[in-house]
């Protein structure tokens, strides 16, 4: 983009965002946070204003935004199923984030990480249906089922996601419009065939068989997964020479190709390694929350586009981001609950805690992109 078009004011403030320290990140982040709780709070309160209830809770209003609140973010302290649900999510949210993050380090948007899922986990899901009664049962068994599963969606993300890295690479078509429209072919596609080919007899949903027990994996089990993942991912981009061209690529594509980095086969790798995990996260949801593929996957990896940007593109920085999204996922399903405030409401609440927190980071993304302060690191 020519930035000249920008007023000095924007160009500045967007400088300033992409040469902050650590700390200075820290703080924004934290005014971001507060800036985002107290209008939430004023938001709970004027709802709570309007709405009919016997006993008001806070002054004159139905709804308590301090207790809200207490149940958005520590929800997983009171209680084993919330904390079940909080394990789940994270697991879940560090695969969709690290996907997310990876493109970005090559400065590719991937926008289509859901889209990576949805055919990731139907993959896995047939898959393990399929190889299931040819495997002795058991531990070892159910082990063998499980990593094919996760083979499976890997292979099927990443050959997915590798469709508009070459459109990017070899066409120059712009990755984020290829990326959003593939995630409705990738539903569609995983619709029909379910619904044409592998639907589960005697069902009335769109969905496949079940996978084999012995094949299902627990939260516990996904998390460390998950962490292993964030490890591998940072040692991948930060210790190895294909990760130095990768970063190199999505920073400096000039530079890159001055020393011999192959611009375009770079381009295709990023976008299959980003939807390979995102598909590894299909077939995690799929083995750990439903056991089976069915329609209404949730937005999984739309999710892990904030995680993302709230981690600064950082495979390190998403196993905190993952976590804080994770919480709020559990702590929102007690709150209509346990409160009585509207789920509407609640999804109004967790929206604004998202929005403002990743804002910051995203201008911050934007700014580097657009080649003002000193770039990402």
């Amino acid at each position: 983009m020519n930035t000249e078009r920008l007023p000095d004011s924007v160009t500045s403030v967007l400088g300033r965002l992409v040469d902050a320290s650590v700390g200075e990140r820290l703080v924004v982040s934290l005014a971001a946070v507060l800036a985002s709780v107290l209008i939430g709070g004023v938001v709970t309160v004027v709802a709570g204003l309007v709405a009919a209830c016997s006993t008001p809770t806070f002054g004159p209003s139905c709804y308590n935004p301090f207790a809200v609140y207490e149940y958005l973010f520590l929800a997983p302290l009171y209680s084993s199923f919330n904390f079940g649900i909080m394990v789940e999510q994270t697991s879940l949210l560090l695969f969709t984030g690290l996907a997310v993050a990876v493109s970005f380090r090559a400065g590719l948007f991937n926008i289509g990480t859901q889209g990576q899922l949805v055919l990731g986990g139907l993959a896995a899901a047939l898959s393990a249906v399929a190889v299931g009664p040819l495997i002795p049962s058991g531990p070892v068994g159910g082990a063998l089922i499980a990593l094919v599963a996760l083979l499976s969606g890997a292979v099927t993300g990443g050959l997915f996601a590798a469709i508009p890295g070459a459109l990017k690479a070899y066409s120059g078509a712009n990755e984020v419009i290829t990326t959003i429209m593939l995630n409705f072919v990738a539903s569609d596609v995983a619709f029909f065939l379910v619904s044409t080919y592998f639907q589960k007899p005697g069902s009335g949903s769109i969905e496949t068989r079940n996978v084999p027990d012995a094949a299902m994996i627990g939260p516990g089990i996904a998390l460390a997964m998950g962490l292993a993942f964030v490890a591998f991912t940072t040692y991948l981009l930060w210790g190895t020479s294909f990760g130095y061209d990768l970063r190199t690529a999505g920073l400096q594509p000039d530079a890159a190709k001055y020393a011999g980095v192959n611009a375009e086969r770079m381009v295709v790798a990023s976008m299959t390694l980003s939807g390979a995990i995102g598909g590894v996260g299909g077939a995690i949801w799929v083995l750990m929350s439903v056991g089976r593929w069915v329609t209404g996957v949730p937005p999984l990896g739309f999710d892990g586009i904030t995680v993302s940007v709230l981690a600064s593109n950082n495979p390190l920085g998403v196993l905190l981001a993952g976590p804080l999204f994770g919480t709020m996922s559990a702590g929102s399903l007690s709150i209509d609950f346990q409160l009585g405030v509207p789920r509407q409401l609640v999804g109004v609440i967790r929206g604004l805690v998202i929005l403002f927190v990743a804002m910051p980071e995203f201008f911050r993304t934007l700014g580097a992109r657009w080649g003002l302060g000193g770039g990402v690191q």
